[in-house]
């Protein structure tokens, strides 16, 4: 899924990167989606490690390398993603935000496939309900349950995916595209940790009811939130520029 994932963003960013007017190359829009697909796993590996195994982690340093035992976190991945992006704008000598803005509305295309992953593996359910389309899967007893794979897929995916590309297609100022992505991205998962259970390991970190992903998940929503607030303040058409023009 990770390959359909990132696949899918590298072909429809090359297709824009063929658009008339466009300022980069094919060639620099694979450099990019190869830098920030980098970013990811190795972000994504880290994080969950660092925020959800750490004292595993500390004790067994090398379980870090065992990536067939799983583990992936979407937040490590996005900070990976951006340390990235700012690698390649600084190569580039592009506007790092002009850069977010590019990548962030085909990002859905990966968060997509990801769920949609989860769901095939039977891993990330959602707490027991009685709601007509809950199913009940393999490992997590005989209970139906709420598919938050499924309802990530969409919100993550399809909506997100629909909501950036409109916003794309009306010139947005610079930095509106990355702060609708972190604010939409943070308010879809923090909803929808009300109904998916938390790693067994960590649980409930406080109330009965917040947890890791909600912690990790509110930052975005506020940064999302300043990003927009900035973009509006002083409008600067969305384009892809060097830092010196």
């Amino acid at each position: 899924m990770y390959v359909i994932g990132i696949g899918g963003v590298w072909l429809l960013a090359r297709r824009r990167a063929k658009e008339p007017g466009f300022i980069w190359t094919a060639s620099n829009v694979e450099d990019l989606v190869f830098y920030t697909a980098l970013g990811l796993v190795i972000g994504g590996r880290l994080g969950y490690m660092l925020f959800y195994s750490f004292p595993a982690f500390i004790q067994d340093p090398l379980m870090l390398f065992r990536v067939w035992e799983g583990g992936m976190a979407f937040h490590g991945g996005l900070l990976g993603a951006l340390g990235a992006m700012w690698l390649f704008a600084r190569k580039q000598k592009c506007a790092f935000f002009a850069v977010t803005d590019f990548i962030a509305r085909y990002v859905p295309i990966g968060l997509f496939t990801g769920r949609i992953g989860n769901f095939i593996n039977g891993e990330l359910w959602g707490k027991p309900t009685d709601v007509p389309w809950a199913m009940v899967f393999p490992d997590a007893g005989p209970e139906p349950r709420h598919p938050s794979q499924l309802y990530e897929a969409f919100l993550e995916g399809i909506v997100l995916f629909v909501a950036l590309q409109w916003l794309s297609r009306r010139s947005p100022p610079t930095m509106a595209v990355s702060g609708l992505f972190l604010l939409l991205y943070g308010v879809f998962r923090f909803l929808v940790e009300f109904v998916r259970l938390p790693d067994a390991h960590i649980g409930y970190l406080a109330f009965g009811w917040l947890t890791m992903g909600q912690v990790l998940s509110f930052p975005m929503i506020v940064l999302g939130v300043l990003l927009l607030f900035l973009a509006y303040r002083r409008p600067v058409p969305s384009r892809l520029r060097t830092d010196e023009s």
